[in-house]
């Protein structure tokens, strides 16, 4: 009796031994997040950026966790849009089947116009990291935050400093010709621009659009030769602003400036090292990181330690990710409710952007905006800051 009564002590002794580190290590239940982003398809190129992005914010997150939900780890639902508005709503459809809290994405304006509002259906959040259309916020839709400017700001800011470019330089510039890839965001940019550019002493000569994927541009820059604009402005995503740039260098056509609003190309290190002649003097109002934040500095070295170029996709959805990760600490919570109430409230600063503490007016942060760079001595310079007043801004309208 005594060694059996000797065995059920020692048994239960072990068993409580065995049960205490379990409880203790206990990990709370993960927050799942979707990930959504055009990796096949037309826009493979920049929707597999803006996934690396992501996860390289997911990354970060996860390195502490959640800390409000006691160190609750991120768990990523990969969605891929294949560069089409449907598939990006049933990718969405997807996520909100899997119990998906949030998503971050999804690029393109015309995919995030649909995913808004596949999203919008479930009360879904839905961070867009680039999708600049300014419907995708003027809907109503209370599930929808965007990060970054929209194409008016974005036009509006382009519009100004052109103005100021060109009366520096003397005025040499009085004709422009836009360019522009067909879906949402290129229309959109270049119905502003042509709306806008008049009021400041702007000819416009002709407004050209353009499928996507577009594979010549020739007879296009055969029009440009005819028509000879002193300034040429580009709406297009990376393969089809590369090809016209590359086009234009090869006909020989050479305006007074080539001035990108949104240009896919523009502003980007693959572009600058793949064709650096063709890169050389373009300026372009773009979403850009602050260059003053040490944290740039340290992302883009990551970034390119993976052999990648450190584009404004990456950057753009790794803050959108970061903004979310923010909410959901902030709410203490993965419902989908408390997040957006906490994404309305938002005043994430902690980011790499030159935007200042974040504030949703109508789900548009008020704060951000684009700045103006320029393809410089082999680099990419900020060449008119908003915020940075000491960097010399260059005019390189030829007169």
């Amino acid at each position: 009796m005594s060694n059996r009564r000797q065995f059920l002590q020692h048994t239960a002794a072990g068993a409580s031994a065995l049960a205490f580190p379990l409880i203790g290590g206990a990990q709370p239940r993960p927050v799942k997040v979707g990930i959504l982003h055009p990796v096949t398809g037309a826009l493979a190129f920049s929707g597999q950026q803006c996934r690396e992005g992501a996860l390289l914010a997911i990354e970060d997150i996860n390195k502490t966790g959640i800390k409000s939900l006691g160190g609750a780890k991120l768990e990523v639902m990969l969605g891929d849009a294949q560069s089409t508005p449907q598939a990006g709503a049933a990718e969405v459809e997807k996520m909100n089947e899997a119990g998906c809290s949030a998503v971050v994405g999804a690029f393109a304006s015309a995919i995030c116009l649909a995913t808004t509002q596949a999203a919008a259906k479930y009360n879904l959040p839905h961070v867009v990291d680039v999708g600049v259309a300014d419907q995708i916020v003027e809907r109503g839709l209370k599930n929808t935050f965007r990060f970054g400017p929209g194409y008016r700001t974005c036009a509006q800011v382009a519009v100004n400093n052109l103005h100021v470019l060109n009366t520096v330089a003397g005025k040499p510039a009085k004709t422009v010709m836009i360019i522009h890839e067909e879906s949402l965001f290129g229309t959109g940019t270049a119905n502003l621009l042509a709306r806008e550019l008049p009021g400041f002493g702007f000819e416009v000569k002709e407004v050209i659009k353009h499928a996507n994927p577009t594979r010549d541009f020739n007879n296009i820059v055969l029009r440009m030769k005819s028509v000879n604009p002193d300034i040429v402005i580009p709406a297009n995503y990376y393969n089809e602003y590369a090809l016209l740039v590359r086009t234009m260098q090869q006909q020989r056509v050479v305006p007074k400036a080539i001035y990108s609003v949104l240009g896919g190309a523009a502003s980007s290190y693959k572009f600058l090292k793949e064709f650096p002649e063709a890169a050389n003097g373009i300026i372009d109002c773009n979403h850009w990181f602050n260059p003053k934040n040490p944290k740039s500095a340290a992302l883009r070295k990551r970034v390119e330690a993976k052999g990648l170029f450190f584009t404004y996709e990456v950057f753009m959805a790794y803050t959108a990710t970061m903004l979310l990760a923010d909410a959901i600490e902030r709410a203490k919570s993965a419902d989908r409710a408390a997040i957006i109430d906490a994404l309305e409230k938002s005043t994430f600063a902690d980011h790499i952007m030159p935007y200042g503490p974040t504030k949703f007016v109508g789900g548009q942060n008020q704060g951000a905006q684009p700045l103006m760079t320029q393809v410089v001595g082999g680099d990419i310079k900020v060449i008119v800051p908003r915020e940075y007043r000491e960097v010399e801004p260059i005019f390189p309208l030829k007169s």
